[in-house]
């Protein structure tokens, strides 16, 4: 079998394992919608109160919110195996099984633990985008909603790669390092908002360590059609997503480097 098949069938199997349990699926599918949803109130609140914030209006910030959830959301459903590497695997000698089976590593880990409830704040970021769509008038053509695919490809990216360098961390460590949330959790709330919001050194990190920014910040302003307050050009948007998988090609870099480290349990 090819490794997009096999991957399809691994996946399949690890969701109709959790269907096996509808109710229990179905509770962990509406938390996750209810969690993120919370965020979503306070963003309202914010805007209710004041308006704008530095001229950006809510339906503006809503695209960057709904772009970045929807994003994390797919990554986080794919990247389960490289979240829990150190504890479900490494620790308990599981790895070595992986690495005796012809298979590459990435799909065993990638379609390990394919969470449904996931969805739940998928269904939320595209709630969110469709508001946004609506309350600034935007037309969906071809271009934009190209745009928007392709964003949403180099954001996936991106924070899988973030999580691929959580499992490598875990070569070192076992437990995975909670400096790793800071650019997962903490990037989804810091790519919500229009980068020009915040310090200097905060875009730079957000730029050029994490590119966070390119995925979310410079292709939503493309697709909003409006000019970057901090002089970047219009066409830096439709390429700036390249840095989401220029990210994720690195970190498998690393990720080589700690297979390589790896000395097996001896179980």
């Amino acid at each position: 079998m090819g490794t997009l098949p096999l991957f399809m069938r691994l996946v399949a199997a690890s969701l109709g394992g959790q269907l096996r349990y509808p109710a229990s699926a179905l509770m962990l599918t509406l938390g996750q919608l209810l969690a993120t949803g919370v965020e979503v109130v306070a963003i309202w609140a914010l805007f209710d109160r004041f308006g704008s914030v530095q001229g950006w209006q809510l339906g503006e910030v809503a695209l960057f919110y709904g772009l970045v959830n929807i994003m994390f959301a797919i990554a986080d459903a794919l990247g389960r195996g490289f979240d829990v590497l150190g504890t479900e695997f490494l620790r308990t000698g599981t790895f070595d099984r992986l690495l005796l089976r012809p298979r590459p590593l990435t799909l065993q880990l990638m379609a390990h633990d394919v969470r449904i409830s996931r969805l739940g704040r998928l269904l939320q970021g595209a709630t969110v985008l469709a508001y946004a769509g609506a309350a600034t008038g935007l037309a969906w053509t071809p271009g934009s909603v190209a745009l928007l695919l392709w964003a949403i490809a180099g954001g996936v990216a991106l924070f899988l790669g973030i999580l691929v360098l959580q499992g490598t961390l875990s070569f070192w460590t076992v437990e995975s390092l909670e400096i790793a949330h800071v650019f997962t959790y903490g990037g989804v709330e810091a790519a919500q908002f229009p980068l020009a919001l915040y310090a200097r050194w905060f875009r730079r990190l957000l730029t050029f360590v994490v590119p966070l920014a390119c995925v979310t910040y410079y292709p939503g302003l493309a697709i909003l059609g409006r000019p970057d307050p901090l002089g970047a050009p219009a066409w830096w948007g439709w390429v700036s997503p390249l840095a989401g998988f220029v990210f994720l090609a690195l970190s498998f870099v690393a990720w080589k480097a700690g297979v390589r480290r790896y000395a097996s349990t001896g179980s």
